[in-house]
This record gives C-alpha cells, structure tokens and sequence, in this order.
C-alpha cells in the first residue's frame, strides 16, 4: 500500500510503500485487547498491603472469660472482626505480570498499526531531523499540521532536538522504534512515523 510523505511544513516530499502485512493486516480488537492488558499489568506496582492478624500489634490474652459474659466469645482482640483487627485474605504485595506468547504481541502490534491506516491516522514524515529544540517553533508546526494527540516515532534513536522541544507540549508523545507499543498507539489519535521508523518496523515485525 502507497503512503505519501510529508514534512513538518506540511508539504509533500514524495510516496512510500507500507508492507501490507504490517499495515495491512486484519484488525483484530481481541489481541489488541490481550496486548494492552498484559502491557498494564507489568507496569502495576503491586505494592498493595494490609496487615493479617499475626501482623497486628496487640495483646495475645483473651479479651475476656470464654462463658459467662452474655456475649459472643473472642479469642483475640486482633481477630478480623474486633476494631482495628487484622484483615482476612486482603492485597499483599505481589507482581501482577503474566507472560504473553511473541507471536501475539507481534501480531497486536501489527493489528494496532493497520488500525491506524486503516482509519485514515498514518502519517509518513520525512523526518524530525529539522527541528531546533525550540518548543514553540514544533508547537506552530503540530498546530499547522491539526495534531493535537499524536504519537511520534522515530528511528532506532529519537532526534534530540526534537524530542526535548516536544517533552513539554500536551498530547504529544515521541518513542525510538524500539519503544514501539500497542497501548501508546491506541491512546493517541494520530499516529506519525518517520521513514526510519517505517523501516526498522517492517523489520522487527516481518
């Protein structure tokens, strides 16, 4: 599939052809689905905790006589159900990944980026090489070029240029290839490519 390429002036610098089996493949919502899923449970910290009644301080003697009182009988002033007992079964510390075979996330990814093309959202640049770091010269330009939630990838490596005038504009997002990822691609409108980007994509996912 043909794909023209266009500069950050928003001229047009040529055309290039996108691998129909990265770009074009099947949308499939159910593995992107899985994929960003198992993306969002990596990043959870898992640092939930609560006490259990043999972490509670407090006295181990029994609160009072077991007959006698007229009332239930308690063993432990840290049982669950006194104030400020231990709590049954709640959070403990824990990771929350699980693994996930390549071939879906290969195939998630994939999904991901012909959804974009699919929808009219794929951008070719030629390049974020011309930018000078400046936050409000890239501003005018994105403005120029109606983005306002974009993902911008780049090659193996993101211009440094560009990347600091961008890391401070609301709704635009810049990764090397490598940082490539389903959940990213899906959670901005637009997504940009650079013809390195396309490259090293086509690459990693053929």
């Amino acid at each position: 599939m043909k794909a023209d390429i266009i500069n950050l002036d928003k001229k047009s610098v040529g055309s290039l052809d996108l691998a129909d089996d990265v770009f074009g493949a099947t949308v499939r919502p159910d593995i992107m689905h899985r994929v960003v899923r198992w993306q969002l449970a990596k990043r959870q910290a898992g640092t939930h905790k609560t006490k259990v009644v043999s972490e509670v301080s407090g006295t181990t003697k029994k609160p009072f006589a077991q007959k006698g009182t007229g009332g239930a009988r308690q063993g432990s002033l840290r049982s669950a159900q006194m104030r400020g007992g231990g709590v049954i079964f709640g959070p403990v510390v824990r990771s929350h990944a699980f693994s996930l075979p390549k071939k879906i996330r290969a195939l998630g990814l994939k999904s991901a980026l012909s959804s974009k093309a699919k929808e009219g959202k794929l951008v070719v640049l030629e390049s974020i090489e011309s930018a000078k770091g400046k936050t409000k010269d890239l501003a005018k330009s994105l403005k120029k070029l109606g983005w306002t939630s974009a993902l911008i990838i780049d090659g193996a490596e993101v211009n440094e240029a560009f990347a600091k005038a961008a890391r401070n504009i609301v709704g635009i997002d810049v990764l090397p290839t490598q940082g490539a990822n389903v959940y990213d691609i899906l959670r901005r409108d637009v997504l940009v490519l650079t013809k390195a980007a396309v490259e090293k994509l086509e690459e990693r996912l053929k």
